[in-house]
């Protein structure tokens, strides 16, 4: 019998989500972003909300400032990649980075 292990590593993302969006809305990516990590089997150590912050350039859809949300977790490898897509395909989340 083989044991197989699953090491889990430390990842910081920070996303941006529209800063157009209603409180409840915001609150509710935050959510969904955390629910991904622990529904994985992943551990969230803390939720930092940065509030609005003015971006460096326009993004495409002509946006100027955004809502800056700073998560740390400890998760599976595969973890990333989920919460990357979501992001992809969330009205409310512009953009994100996922550092290891």
């Amino acid at each position: 019998m083989t044991i197989r292990r699953c090491y889990m590593s430390k990842y910081e993302m920070l996303y941006i989500i529209n800063n157009d969006a209603s409180e409840e809305a915001k609150q509710a990516v935050i959510d969904k972003m955390e629910s991904i990590v622990t529904s994985n089997g992943g551990t969230v150590e803390n939720i930092d909300k940065w509030g609005t912050k003015k971006f460096a350039y326009t993004l495409q859809d002509y946006s100027t400032e955004g809502y800056y949300v700073l998560m740390n977790f400890e998760a599976d490898a595969t973890v990333p990649a989920l919460l990357n897509r979501q992001v992809q395909i969330m009205d409310n989340a512009k953009r994100c980075m996922i550092i290891k």
